[in-house]
């Protein structure tokens, strides 16, 4: 899969386009009505999710920072590398978390594969540990009184 970046008038659109389209989006949830102009004009009304409305506001931001975006959906498997370039590490270091059992994994023939859920829940929990580190530091400056 090839990434491609956005140009500069992509960017310039997708950051009006995401502060337009998140000043309507409904905050109670419910489904919500678009209209879009096709190429001849015309006027056609979508109804959409939500939470699709919320998606594609949350991928017009990161277009709008010049940021590629991919999607993955929830069940999807992961590559050894996909799984690595997702925790910016490394493959070889990928792999040995999959040997000591930290990502759960399966093999198709000679490949080991692994859950986009799985990898994510990994992704959390080392963020949840960072977290905890640092409320115990700050904990640590109350109590010395290093003034942070």
């Amino acid at each position: 899969m090839a990434i491609t970046i956005p140009s500069a008038e992509e960017v310039a659109l997708a950051k009006l386009g995401s502060q337009e389209l998140s000043a309507f989006i409904d905050v109670d949830g419910s489904p919500q009505k678009i209209s879009v102009l096709d190429k001849a004009g015309q006027k056609h009304e979508v109804s959409l999710p939500a939470s699709a409305l919320k998606l594609m506001v949350d991928i017009l931001t990161e277009l709008g920072q010049g940021n590629s975006v991919n999607i993955t959906p929830i069940h999807a498997e992961l590559t050894t590398q996909e799984g690595a370039d997702m925790l910016n590490m490394s493959r070889p270091t990928f792999i040995k978390l999959l040997d000591n059992l930290a990502i759960p994994f399966h093999r198709k023939g000679n490949r080991r594969k692994v859950a986009f859920s799985d990898v994510l829940a990994y992704k959390q929990s080392l963020k949840d540990k960072r977290l905890e580190a640092l409320d115990e530091l700050s904990a640590l400056d109350q109590e010395l009184g290093m003034g942070y």
